[in-house]
């Protein structure tokens, strides 16, 4: 602008200036802008540095004002309580940066730092219907387990042990979500299918292995539903949904070696039928008519 010139200036430290920080005016002492040697402010106004000035003497700093007033206070005294926000704090660093005042800078990166939400080691979703599970399932690269538990969709009473093994059912889930979050997808289903307990692994978008925990077990005449915990089966199918990781399709050779030889295994179309109620009532009947021939009354 016309009028506007570049000065060296150097006066006493109770000489006052007059600033005009990005349109915020300020009026302090060189004194002031001075007290900390290695700061940009105290080059500009003890002489090593040209600042700007315009027609009617205010000398002009192209930048944001609205935290030079803290500035200001931290020259003066050394210290200053800093703004509430983290957005305010980030944008006094990047003054304090500007200006070289390395204590102020080091103060709002240590703010910073203590205001930051902690991370979650890992995010399970909880799916609401089948297909957020597929959205979620084909959106990720990542192979997938899913644990669906659904303690109320018993038909019949419960073992002694059952819920005992429905938690560690939910335990072990926990344990390898925060294990393996990094590489596998872990979703939970608490409002799905009509199963109770049951896990699922799916590789580049297909289930290739299916672990149920629950079966119909007899009491004399009454039907009850058992939950069991096969531990070492999911630690297993997990371990094996590993090797979808990869999006070319895993090494026929690598997986045959994986393998050991599972009870009702599945994997791709082989994947294993469970009975229904009415094959395992037929099949529960049959077990006491054996009894009853083995042990008349």
């Amino acid at each position: 602008m016309s009028g506007d010139q570049k000065v060296l200036l150097k006066g006493h430290a109770s000489q006052y200036v007059k600033l005009n920080v990005g349109g915020r005016l300020y009026y302090t002492t060189i004194g002031t802008l001075t007290k900390h040697n290695d700061t940009m402010l105290s080059a500009m106004f003890s002489g090593r540095m040209e600042v700007l000035t315009d027609s009617e003497g205010w000398i002009l700093i192209d930048r944001c004002g609205n935290h030079f007033g803290i500035i200001l206070n931290f020259l003066r005294d050394g210290t200053v309580p800093l703004p509430e926000t983290n957005k305010e704090i980030a944008e006094l660093l990047a003054e304090a940066k500007y200006y070289c005042i390395t204590e102020l800078a080091m103060s709002c990166e240590r703010a910073l730092y203590a205001h930051q939400e902690p991370k979650p080691i890992c995010r399970i979703p909880l799916i609401t219907s089948q297909k957020e599970e597929q959205l979620l399932i084909s959106a990720s690269s990542k192979p997938a387990v899913i644990l669906v538990v659904q303690r109320q969709n018993n038909k019949y009473s419960y073992t002694s042990t059952s819920d005992d093994n429905l938690l560690k059912n939910i335990e072990l889930f926990d344990k390898l979500s925060l294990r393996f979050n990094e590489r596998i997808l872990f979703i939970k289903d608490v409002i799905g299918p009509s199963e109770i307990c049951c896990w699922s692994f799916y590789g580049h978008g297909k289930k290739v292995a299916e672990v149920c925990c629950t079966s119909i077990v007899y009491a004399t005449d009454r039907k009850h539903t058992k939950v069991e915990f096969p531990e070492a089966r999911i630690y297993e199918e997990t371990l094996q949904v590993l090797l979808y990781e990869n999006r070319n399709a895993p090494d026929q050779e690598l997986l045959q070696a994986t393998s050991s030889v599972r009870a009702g295994g599945v994997s791709g179309a082989n994947m294993q039928q469970y009975t229904s109620d009415e094959e395992e009532e037929r099949t529960g009947l049959a077990r006491l008519r054996s009894n009853k021939r083995s042990n008349p009354t």
